[in-house]
């Protein structure tokens, strides 16, 4: 019989052991029973809201002119019906000091996930209240991104921005 009331002990122990504050720094919703789940990590406006940030994305100093080369034919069947690469604005911003301005993970991030941008980022939402109409999402891969980041990193070195 002693068994049998032991292993009752444990199982309970056990149970009121976990229920404890310790070791939940960071969390939320634990005290209900219900799914833990870790604290919103904070938001960077240097890089935006989307899968890029600056430990994974390489910019040399250099120009990649392979990647400037296919971004320029890539900005000239999706981008520049809406921008110019001048400082001038036509449906949306004007490319010239882009990269200058931004990190290379929020212009990645933006020409990738722009509703999300458009949502939560402050500069993204500045830029829509002069602008007046969203950037549509182009369904862009990464690849894309990155060669449209090369060809607007290579405007900014040949068309020095005002």
């Amino acid at each position: 019989m002693k068994y049998p009331l032991f292993v009752i002990a444990l199982f309970v122990f056990a149970m009121t052991g976990g229920c404890g504050e310790a070791g939940n720094k960071g969390k939320i919703g634990n005290s209900g029973g219900g799914t833990v789940r870790e604290d919103p990590p904070k938001y960077d406006p240097n890089r935006g809201k989307g899968q890029y940030g600056d430990s994974g994305l390489f910019v040399g100093s250099s120009i990649n002119e392979v990647l400037a080369r296919e971004g320029k034919t890539l900005a000239e069947i999706k981008c520049f019906s809406c921008h110019k690469i001048t400082h001038e604005k036509l449906v949306g911003p004007g490319w010239s000091g882009v990269t200058i301005r931004r990190k290379p993970a929020w212009i990645m991030n933006f020409i990738t996930n722009p509703d999300a941008m458009l949502k939560t980022d402050p500069v993204a939402q500045s830029l829509l209240e002069i602008c007046l109409v969203r950037m549509p999402d182009q369904n862009l891969s990464g690849v894309q991104a990155r060669q449209l980041l090369e060809f607007m990193r290579k405007n900014d070195l040949t068309n020095k921005p005002k």
